[in-house]
């Protein structure tokens, strides 16, 4: 991987940075938030015979956290042609 100049590999990586944050902070507010914080307010709704909280907390998030791996594998996909360091 080779960048054009200093500035292009510091703005690739702030750009890599950001979106890893994003998705990571998705994940987080899904496992969290899903499975701990409001898992009363989301066990009122059925899922497939299971509570939708119960869900979250065992499947809900893994579910989540792989389509987030498909999500930035896409992302650093376009990141990479845009800073033109794809892979050949």
């Amino acid at each position: 991987m080779s960048f054009a100049s200093q500035d292009a590999a510091r703005a690739y990586w702030r750009a890599n940075i950001r979106w890893l944050l994003i998705l990571l902070s998705i994940w987080f507010v899904v496992s969290y938030g899903a499975g701990i914080l409001f898992v009363d307010q989301l066990n009122a709704i059925r899922l497939g015979g299971f509570k939708l909280g119960f869900w979250f907390a065992q499947q809900g998030s893994i579910y989540t956290f792989v389509v987030l791996i498909f999500v930035y594998v896409r992302v650093m996909n376009q990141l990479d042609r845009k800073f033109g360091v794809e892979e050949k």
